[in-house]
């Protein structure tokens, strides 16, 4: 959600010109004008009006680089000037919840992950509050210009009006986060779903960098997946998400908190994943994984020392999630497919199941050209939240604000 960000028609042209010149700079910087001007596909004059504006907001300086292939004074391009701007990023996690303060570069300065209780309506707002005056208290020294506060929930949330509608997590219903926290703070507020931003990251920054169309898949205690199609998030502007947690795999199977009955989630859910093997693991008494302490490191460990055990469960959930995949494939002909998951520990069994069943069950042209590839980050953290920041400023949204002071 943002707040009082929202440009007229006619400032539409600039919103989108000035996002475009930054994001130029801050990918390419220090660059050229005239290097810019080709790039943004810009008249050179526009450039000049744009960047003079973004210099005298202090979003952009002059820096010197040199010019290869000249002798004498270096070249002067332009840069991102991160100096002095801040953000905050909150993460509401199951039981807790984590702040940090990055700069306009997305460079952390602070973080910290504090316990959050099940609280409801007001006195969550109340605790988040109190949670986040905390965190600036204890680092005034290091404060700076504050520019926006993004938040990431795996809920049902309404980004573009601010509100968490349901919580698997928080016994909440209809929470006005977005302008609660406009109110107390005048700040532009954007909330968003954890694994729609998670996607943004990956795509701004990390495994999924340059491409157009991705599907990123997340296995952990809950499955779901973010997509990207022609450079634009799926359901990123309302409260949907791509749902394959809760796609039917099992009839048979065990009921799921949603109500239906063998959902992909209760069967490849990290939590349903252990359940399984410790069912299995006494039918298959030399296998590594009858210990009283299994978690999903020990799984994977015995796998990775080539436990049948391990092994063959590991394989059984790149099938079956291999027989979705395929489907989304055909739908969405993506470039990449990008796991986010503790099963990544023992790519090298999950991986070549899931492959195997696109390959079967998919079109052959668009399953021979899907790489299916690791998120770069780890799902903790406030690197998600980090990137509704960025994605605003792409696209001239937040910077808009900036510049008008």
């Amino acid at each position: 959600m943002s707040v009082d960000i929202q440009p007229s028609h006619i400032d539409q042209i600039k919103q989108t010109n000035v996002g475009l010149v930054y994001r130029l700079i801050d990918q390419y910087g220090p660059i050229s004008r005239i290097a810019l001007s080709k790039k943004a596909q810009l008249a050179p004059a526009s450039i000049t009006k744009i960047t003079r504006e973004l210099i005298d907001s202090h979003l952009v300086k002059e820096a010197e680089f040199p010019d290869l292939g000249f002798r004498g004074r270096p070249a002067t391009g332009l840069k991102i000037a991160s100096e002095g701007w801040q953000f905050l990023c909150v993460r509401l996690n199951k039981a807790s919840i984590v702040i940090g303060l990055r700069d306009l570069s997305c460079n952390l300065v602070a973080e910290e992950e504090s316990p959050l209780p099940e609280l409801h309506n007001q006195t969550f707002l109340d605790c988040i509050v109190d949670k986040i005056d905390d965190f600036f208290f204890r680092y005034q020294s290091i404060l700076e210009r504050l520019t926006a506060i993004s938040i990431i929930m795996n809920a049902i949330v309404d980004p573009t009006n601010g509100v968490i509608h349901s919580s698997p997590y928080y016994d909440i219903q209809d929470i006005p986060l977005g302008s609660f926290l406009h109110q107390r703070t005048g700040l532009p507020i954007f909330l968003q779903h954890g694994i729609t931003a998670w996607t943004i990251a990956e795509s701004l920054y990390g495994a999924g960098k340059n491409c157009q169309n991705l599907i990123q898949l997340v296995i952990d205690d809950n499955v779901g997946a973010g997509i990207m199609t022609a450079g634009q998030m799926l359901h990123a502007g309302n409260h949907s998400v791509v749902e394959i947690g809760h796609t039917q795999i099992d009839p048979h199977g065990e009921r799921c908190y949603c109500g239906n009955i063998g959902c992909l989630e209760t069967v490849v859910g990290i939590n349903n994943i252990l359940k399984k093997t410790r069912s299995l693991a006494g039918k298959h008494p030399c296998s590594l994984l009858n210990t009283s302490s299994l978690t999903i490191d020990l799984l994977c460990q015995a796998a990775n020392k080539e436990d049948l055990l391990a092994t063959e469960i590991i394989h059984d959930v790149g099938e079956r999630i291999g027989r979705i995949m395929a489907i989304m494939v055909n739908i969405f002909n993506p470039e990449k497919i990008l796991i986010g998951s503790p099963l990544n520990n023992v790519q090298h069994i999950l991986y070549p199941a899931i492959q195997q069943q696109i390959a079967q069950r998919s079109l052959p042209g668009y399953s021979r050209q899907v790489d299916i590839v690791a998120t770069q980050f780890a799902n903790s953290g406030t690197r998600a939240a980090a990137a509704l920041i960025k994605q605003s400023l792409y696209s001239g949204e937040l910077l808009l604000g900036l510049m008008q002071g």
